[in-house]
């Protein structure tokens, strides 16, 4: 049987409930019980030895059982709570005031006697009761001597068959009945109260539970699943934590959802441009193979410098997308250090300086002479660089500049590369660093570009601890810039 918390935790409050209901009944009848007996032995404790030294026949030893039976029937209507018995000194009981059939011992026990008599601070003390055979009730005890010679003993049982009978009928009375009645409809109204009590505190452990099955089968929760983020009740803030837990793993989940779907757009891409360079370099290679004897020795010429131009151009597509996947793999180490910037800068621009001649693209470092230290790793920064100067000079036309300008920051230099290009359209910026990413006004040039320079650069830059940014304006030029630490 699979019970919730809620039922688990109310049987086991009911249980406990009626144990400790139990005990304590049980705990309060034994106490109540020990009191009475005692307060009742020490109040008649001495009467039986009163009555042993005020009566004549015992005072003097004359033993005229039938009067002295006639003196215990007087006595047990004065008193119908004690059963008096006499006792020889072997306990054997002589005379009595019962019917005979009633009387179920011959003989009585001397040692709880003895007890009483010697030691009368140890009440409660139990002695044989005459008239049940395995009963033992509270007594006063005397011995009965005379000329110093011990006779007997005088035995009174305290609470006898008539006081039993009669408490018996109080305790069954309609008004005893209507206590315990009244009693019971409080502790059953006080149970449930408890058991309110446990559901009001269990009942948002259920609701949690309830969310995470939710969440469970389909990766959402309930709609009407509101926690009180300021409450102070612990099963609230954690219901609060598990929805923020959720709405991350569900914003994260959408994530590699969108990551997955743009790795196969990039897998398809890539396989088209890779397809492109293959084709041509396996068409022109069988050209080769197969006219070798009717080519002349310029288009056999021609024919190799083609298929060696997309040889390379394979290969740089295979390069960068393996440094792409390294990239994002966290593959890659950094070896920075001190360096300054300026020596790098120009290294970089003196490769582009032929082709920016050729274009009639003026390329300037702004400004010329600069001592700046900064701490970085050459080999990414200068890929970085490279990336951003070939963009740049790819989208410039003729007459145009691009600048790299060096700007002093408190802690920090601020390199940007900017250009008097084409330009990029602004609901375009956000995509430009993207994986094959394209924008719609790309200057075409005669070599292959599988569009994930940008991406590399803003993933190498994101390991120097600086970011990409980049600012355009159709028809006006592109800026982008980051920022590098500088050493003093």
């Amino acid at each position: 049987m699979n019970l919730s918390l809620y039922q688990r935790l109310a049987l086991s409050l009911v249980l406990v409930f009626v144990l400790m209901l139990w005990v304590f009944y049980w705990w309060s009848s034994e106490l109540h019980q020990r009191t009475t007996l005692e307060a009742e032995q020490r109040l008649h404790i001495d009467l039986a030895a009163h009555l042993v030294h005020d009566n004549p026949l015992l005072a003097q030893g004359v033993y005229d059982y039938q009067g002295l039976e006639n003196l215990f029937h007087t006595l047990m209507v004065l008193g119908p709570s004690f059963e008096f018995y006499y006792l020889d000194p072997q306990g054997r009981i002589l005379t009595y005031s019962a019917e005979p059939q009633k009387i179920r011992r011959q003989s009585v026990n001397l040692a709880p006697i003895l007890q009483l008599i010697e030691h009368p601070d140890t009440v409660p003390v139990l002695g044989d009761d005459p008239r049940n055979p395995n009963g033992r009730k509270i007594f006063s005890a005397a011995a009965v001597k005379h000329a110093d010679q011990l006779q007997g003993y005088l035995y009174m049982i305290i609470g006898g068959e008539a006081y039993d009978s009669v408490f018996a009928k109080v305790r069954d009375s309609h008004g005893l009945q209507t206590i315990a009645l009244w009693a019971s409809l409080a502790l059953a109204f006080l149970l449930v109260v408890l058991l309110g009590l446990f559901r009001f505190i269990t009942r948002p452990l259920l609701r949690l539970t309830r969310s995470m099955q939710a969440f469970r089968s389909n990766q959402r929760l309930p709609a009407a699943d509101n926690w009180c983020a300021t409450s102070h009740n612990e099963v609230h803030q954690l219901g609060c934590a598990f929805k923020q837990m959720t709405t991350q793993i569900n914003s994260q989940f959408e994530q590699l959802q969108q990551l997955d779907q743009q790795r196969r757009t990039l897998l398809a891409d890539l396989s088209h441009d890779l397809r492109t360079p293959l084709a041509n370099l396996q068409g022109y290679i069988e050209t080769l193979a197969l006219n070798d004897q009717h080519l002349s020795s310029e288009e056999r010429r021609r024919f190799v410098e083609i298929s060696l131009k997309n040889a390379r151009n394979l290969k740089r597509l295979i390069d960068q997308i393996f440094e792409l996947a390294y990239l994002e793999g966290g593959q890659v180490t950094l070896n920075q250090e001190a360096f300054p910037l300026g020596e790098l800068l120009y290294d970089v621009v003196a490769k582009f300086s032929l082709k920016a001649n050729d274009k009639g693209v003026k390329l300037e470092i702004v400004p010329g002479q600069c001592q700046y230290q900064v701490f970085a790793d050459i080999a990414k920064l200068e890929r970085v660089l490279t990336n951003l100067l070939e963009n740049a000079l790819r989208h410039t036309p003729k007459g145009g500049r691009v600048i790299i300008r060096m700007l002093l920051g408190k802690d920090s230099v601020r390199v940007e590369v900017e250009d008097t290009g084409v330009g990029i359209g602004r609901n375009e910026l956000a995509y430009i660093f993207d994986a094959r990413y394209r924008a719609s006004n790309s200057r075409e040039d005669k070599s292959l570009h599988a569009g994930l320079g940008l991406a590399i650069s803003k993933k190498l830059m994101a390991l120097l601890e600086s970011d990409l940014r980049v600012k355009s304006e159709l028809g006006k030029g592109t800026c982008f810039s980051f920022d590098l630490k500088q050493v003093f």
